[in-house]
């Protein structure tokens, strides 16, 4: 069997743009590109699958993901599309429950793999102060998620409205 491609190294300038890590200090985003694994991915992987256990998130360093929810037997959605900076399975970080998506890469992918013990390890017990920026930040990205997904629960709600009544009969 060959040995799988080696991986790059990675070093602070390809995290600092994440908004993930940003406010964190040189430091703190130096022990995570030391410390913290990589992860490619090719073309049509799957990276999580929705229903498995999280247990990681993963920061995209350079590539294109989508995420697919389930819509039904045999039929998945695309719900969003990740590249550089941009991070999922955030979730992982904060419940351990089973994943609410899958995701899936379409373009060659390179990920930085993140667990909440490698949170607690690399920033909690260096500097809480740190380790609060990217809590923080997680926070901000779900916020910013959900008040998209409630936008778009109102939109379906209105769309569906006008389907019922332009199916009315004319009074």
């Amino acid at each position: 069997m060959a040995n799988p491609p080696k991986l790059p190294r990675i070093g602070p300038q390809q995290l600092r743009e994440s908004r993930l890590l940003q406010g964190l200090d040189e430091a703190a985003i130096g022990r995570l590109a030391e410390e913290l694994p990589l992860q490619a991915a090719t073309v049509g992987e799957m990276v999580v699958t929705e229903g498995d256990l999280a247990t990681d998130m993963f920061l995209v360093v350079n590539g294109e993901l989508e995420v697919l929810a389930s819509a039904g037997p045999d039929r998945d959605v695309r719900v969003a599309l990740f590249g550089p900076g941009d991070w999922f399975g955030e979730m992982a970080i904060l419940d351990i429950q089973p994943r609410s998506a899958s995701v899936r890469a379409v373009a060659p992918s390179l990920l930085l793999r993140v667990s909440a013990a490698d949170l607690r390890r690399l920033l909690h017990e260096h500097d809480i102060a740190q380790y609060t920026i990217v809590i923080m930040n997680v926070a901000r990205e779900l916020s910013r998620r959900l008040r998209v997904a409630d936008g778009l629960i109102a939109q379906s709600s209105l769309a569906e409205d006008y389907v019922r009544r332009s199916q009315r009969p004319p009074r």
